[in-house]
């Protein structure tokens, strides 16, 4: 009984932990249910292997979703991103607060265009500013009952490479293309500061005003079909990926999904 009292005593305090907004806390919160874990192997027992057993539930649970749904998960081959309703206010309560402080900025509106795969979709809203030469663009992420949204900047370079800098949340499920460079930021809730982050790194990078390309906003669109068509010839080329039984779509290889495991376990590292 002093055992589950002491694993009980554990949970709570680390569950308060977790409700205080200092990084430091709710991190230690985090580790604190990690520690309840091995008490939960390691007191009844007295057997440290049980106790890592135990704790090691949480780093293997992802592969539950990776063996079920995403092993069996078949994606087009080739996104192509037709002119799409955004979502409603229900789904997607900031989409209208996202685009006044992108307009603010000085973007102007260029499309709202998406892709619709099973029971995926996802939803762009794109902007651009001419006397930046810089693309913005609101994605919204439906996938079964789960949703998301992250805001993207990028800027092209006239040798090919682009550079992205973006909040999404979560880390990609396949490799980058050698030719976008990608800055992640997930912390960052506001545009302006994503805007800031994004130039100073640029600037870093070497790029010049001059060496940008001036772009036309209609073909935006275009271009993101073109760069996720690159991203999924290199990840086959890399072998994440394989082609699926009718050749027009493609399916996660084991090497795969053991890379999309170890991005899991590093975004649970770093949201925990």
């Amino acid at each position: 009984m002093t055992e589950i009292f002491i694993i009980l005593g554990v949970l709570v305090a680390s569950f308060a932990l977790r409700t205080f907004r200092v990084r430091f806390l709710s991190k230690l919160g985090a580790l604190g249910i990690l520690a309840a874990s091995f008490l939960a192997g390691y007191l009844p027992t007295k057997m440290i292997w049980v106790g890592l057993l135990s704790m090691s539930f949480w780093f293997l649970l992802p592969w539950v979703e990776l063996l079920t749904r995403i092993r069996h998960l078949r994606l087009p081959l080739s996104k192509v991103l037709r002119k799409q309703a955004p979502p409603g206010s229900s789904k997607f309560p900031s989409l209208n607060d996202f685009t006044e402080e992108i307009e603010e900025a000085g973007f102007e509106y260029v499309a709202d265009t998406g892709w619709d795969w099973e029971e995926m979709n996802q939803f762009y809203r794109i902007f651009y500013h001419g006397g930046k030469r810089m693309q913005a663009a609101i994605c919204f992420t439906e996938q079964e009952h789960v949703s998301w949204a992250s805001v993207s900047l990028t800027t092209r370079h006239q040798d090919g490479r682009s550079f992205r800098t973006t909040n999404l949340p979560f880390s990609n499920p396949m490799k980058s293309s050698p030719s976008v460079l990608m800055q992640r930021k997930p912390e960052i809730e506001s545009f302006e500061r994503l805007m800031d982050l994004h130039d100073s790194w640029t600037d870093g990078l070497g790029c010049d005003f001059s060496d940008l390309v001036e772009e036309n906003p209609e073909q935006i669109p275009r271009q993101i079909e073109e760069e996720a068509g690159n991203q999924i010839q290199f990840n086959l080329e890399s072998g994440i990926i394989s082609p699926g039984e009718n050749g027009d779509t493609f399916r996660y290889s084991w090497r795969g999904l053991f890379y999309i495991y170890f991005q899991l376990v590093k975004d649970m590292v770093r949201l925990s």
